[in-house]
């Protein structure tokens, strides 16, 4: 299977993140939006990525619009509402799809990684892919997953080499 390190997205101010420069750290990728029932999760979010950082955790929050359009502002909208709302400092990427056609190739690979109950499009806001250390997705977890539920999973990831 291809590692996630082929793969690049733009950054909400549209610069280009080539997933490679995160070779041997552990990735959490999480399709958000600013208006769901589920936008609390950010803080959360925000609470790993401070505990974690520094061990070698990267997240990567990806606004996405195709979730009962919850997620309708621009880029200055979103980063606005993740800094002022819950002072996220992790990547946040451009807003992009996360199923169909039209989906960035980077979903379309996770998706097929790792599908889920029902099959492998994403059902809601907020499914978190883990990747490894290696390049390679470990686990996929529902929107009601709250961040903190991951803990024993990105600890064991961090660890293995």
């Amino acid at each position: 299977m291809t590692e996630i390190y082929t793969y690049s997205i733009n950054s909400l101010q549209g610069q280009n993140i080539d997933l490679s420069a995160y070779k041997d750290k552990v990735i959490l990728v999480v399709n958000t939006a600013s208006e769901c029932g589920f936008t609390p999760q950010y803080e959360g979010l925000q609470a790993l990525h401070k505990q974690y950082r520094d061990k070698g955790l990267v997240i990567i929050g990806v606004p996405c619009n195709q979730f009962g359009h919850q997620e309708p502002g621009d880029a200055t909208v979103i980063s606005e509402g993740c800094l002022i709302n819950y002072g996220v400092d992790f990547l946040i990427t451009e807003k992009v799809d996360v199923n169909g056609t039209q989906s960035h190739p980077l979903f379309s690979y996770l998706r097929k990684a790792l599908p889920g109950v029902f099959g492998n499009k994403i059902k809601w806001n907020f499914t978190k892919f883990l990747i490894g250390r290696d390049g390679k997705p470990l686990y996929r977890f529902a929107p009601i997953t709250k961040p903190e539920k991951l803990e024993k999973y990105i600890k064991q990831a961090l660890v293995k080499a």
